[in-house]
């Protein structure tokens, strides 16, 4: 018996999502980044509903692509630089530069450990851009704003928003070449470019002000009713906090360090920063209406991003060759680093899927009014 359509908790896919981004910036390795990506996309085919801000991660795909190519490319154009023994796979001519460019050769010979390299470090980039699309397109970003806790009030909205940006202007370009569909608008090259971005940012526009309108008309950006005295113990809690996490994790990473400024530094800055969020979330009354709720596959979802960055993490301890290869080799993957990474698939199986979109479902099938508008705009561009 399958569980019924719901939406889970946006935190959850996004923990997931940075589970498997910070496995992502951990490795060098491209069969691991290859798998990585594999599994986003299969995660993401399944779970995503038919929102319109959820079909922005095929803009995503497009900008790794994008990442991959311009890292090669700069690569070649500032690679140069071969050593004795390098295979050298693309001779251009070196440009002199003048002394003041010192350390920097423009073009010259480029190796084939320069390409792999430059590779390399391109896909793990991307790998990176396709967790964070997969958590745009998974997540509702109205839902995660309303989950995010009273101490993160103003910096959360901030966040939100600018999150939202991007699914936002790609629910616009939807909309802009449907109704340039139903004029039989079939124009191409620069006029087409123009008919689409210029609706695209007026639209992007618009929206923007009626958030910022009904942001302001439900108390967002107000002070709050908490006393001086109250915001200067949450300011000094903070900055204490802020200042021992500092000490402790420099402390931490310098093996040369006192060992009493690791870890007990570290946990008092902890706890100050925990204080100061309390302190902060006192002053900040709002009232949600049918809060999410994490359940069994909420906690599933993010236990599964953690184990996939713990795990890659451990096999670098384990294999650091594995997980960073050698360039002149080809790289190799170990079945338990898979098995690992396949974990990272399992909320596309035991998750339930999510809900029809019914209002984004009656915008595109009975919105006669808000394509007439798309296709004037379209019409006066």
């Amino acid at each position: 018996m399958t569980a019924p359509a719901r939406d889970l908790h946006p935190g959850a896919w996004w923990l997931w999502a940075l589970g498997l981004a910070a496995a992502a910036s951990f490795t060098l390795n491209p069969l691991v980044l290859a798998l990585i990506a594999a599994v986003v996309v299969l995660v993401v085919m399944a779970r995503r509903s038919e929102a319109p801000w959820a079909m922005s991660f095929r803009f995503y795909v497009y900008f790794a692509l994008f990442v991959v190519v311009l890292r090669v490319v700069y690569r070649i154009l500032f690679g140069g630089g071969a050593l004795e023994g390098d295979t050298i796979v693309l001779h251009l001519p070196e440009i002199p530069l003048p002394d003041a460019a010192r350390g920097i050769q423009l073009l010259g010979d480029v190796t084939s450990t320069a390409l792999l390299g430059a590779l390399y470090d391109g896909m793990r980039l991307a790998v990176i851009i396709l967790c964070v699309g997969a958590a745009n397109s998974l997540a509702n970003p109205r839902r995660l704003l309303a989950a995010v806790p009273p101490a993160f009030y103003e910096v959360g909205t901030a966040v939100v928003v600018a999150l939202s940006v991007f699914p936002q202007l790609a629910e616009s370009v939807q909309r802009v070449n449907r109704a340039r569909r139903l004029r039989g608008d079939a124009g191409k090259g620069v006029g087409r470019l123009r008919r689409v971005v210029v609706p695209v940012l007026e639209d992007a526009l618009e929206r923007s002000m009626t958030l910022a309108a009904g942001m302001d008309a439900r108390g967002y950006g107000r002070s709050g009713t908490a006393t001086p005295r109250e915001r200067l113990l949450t300011g000094v809690l903070m900055l204490t906090g802020l200042g021992a996490l500092c000490v402790g994790a420099y402390a931490y990473l310098d093996g040369t360090a006192p060992r009493l400024l690791a870890g007990p530094v570290l946990v008092l800055g902890v706890l100050l920063a925990a204080a100061a969020l309390w302190s902060a979330g006192r002053r900040v009354q709002r009232t949600r209406y049918r809060p999410d709720r994490w359940r069994r596959p909420e906690v599933l979802t993010a236990l599964c991003g953690v184990v996939v960055a713990v795990g890659v993490d451990r096999a670098f301890d384990l294999d650091p060759y594995v997980v960073v290869p050698d360039l002149e080799r080809w790289p190799t993957i170990g079945v338990p680093l898979v098995l690992v990474l396949l974990v990272g698939v399992l909320p596309a199986f035991l998750t339930p899927p999510p809900a029809p979109d019914v209002a984004g479902g009656a915008d595109r099938a009975g919105g006669p009014g808000r394509e007439a508008e798309e296709v004037d705009r379209a019409r006066a561009a």
